[in-house]
């Protein structure tokens, strides 16, 4: 008998189909946005002086490369499953790179400094178990940072969510010619935990001092733990 699709191949399968035009829809649809957040959570990760960091759901390699430029004396290596968006983070200059899933990551426990998820963990399978993976390969004392959408409150919750579901998927099809892929964005933000239920999770992890930060009025949240 056929087997059900799992989770984590139908979202391979849809970040493969964008791979191209991901960067191009990140930066349109955000407005440009996407630059500040990933910034920002350049800044924190420097505050750490880490010596290594992963970044886990890597994709095209942005997060890596703003890492990169703020952490020039660390090591940085990039994960991800999806082997098309690797092949673009490489064409952008990201050096070290590794084919991983989340949830069985090929490193020792304690290897990494730093790790860092920017709008990745929504996607993974589990949760819980995503994020006591990468609370494994954290050393004693080592940082998470975590960087995903979010809902925000009202009242720009009113004009988010019909942009979120409606007009976002129309955009984002013209721009990719995946319309369902953005569909499914707008879907799994509305299911992702945010603030205390986030930090619920990242203490359940063995992640302690977990902390919340709304950006741009609560549409993006991010979050920072300290593997305990």
């Amino acid at each position: 008998m056929p087997t059900l699709e799992t989770k984590g191949q139908s979202v391979r399968a849809m970040f493969s189909g964008i791979a191209r035009r991901y960067d191009f829809a990140n930066h349109f649809l955000s407005l440009g946005m996407d630059y500040l957040w990933r910034k920002k959570a350049a800044r924190i990760v420097r505050s750490w002086q880490p010596a290594s960091i992963l970044d886990l759901a890597t994709g095209s390699g942005d997060l890596a490369l703003t890492l990169r430029a703020a952490c020039p004396e660390a090591l940085v290596v990039g994960a991800d499953f999806c082997l098309p968006m690797l092949r673009v983070a490489h064409g952008k200059g990201v050096r070290h790179l590794v084919v991983a899933d989340g949830l069985r990551l090929a490193f020792a426990d304690g290897a990494f400094d730093v790790l860092t998820v920017a709008f990745g963990l929504r996607n993974m399978e589990s949760w819980p178990g995503a994020l006591a993976e990468m609370a494994r390969v954290l050393k004693p004392g080592g940082h998470l940072l975590v960087l995903d959408f979010s809902v925000p409150p009202a009242p720009l919750r009113w004009f988010y969510r019909p942009y979120l579901h409606h007009v976002l998927p129309r955009l984002a099809g013209l721009l990719t010619g995946e319309k369902a892929a953005y569909e499914y964005l707008g879907d799994s933000i509305e299911k992702f935990p945010c603030g205390p239920t986030m930090c619920a999770l990242l203490a359940s992890a063995g992640l302690a001092e977990a902390r919340c930060e709304p950006l741009s009025g609560g549409i993006v949240s991010l979050y920072t733990a300290r593997r305990d």
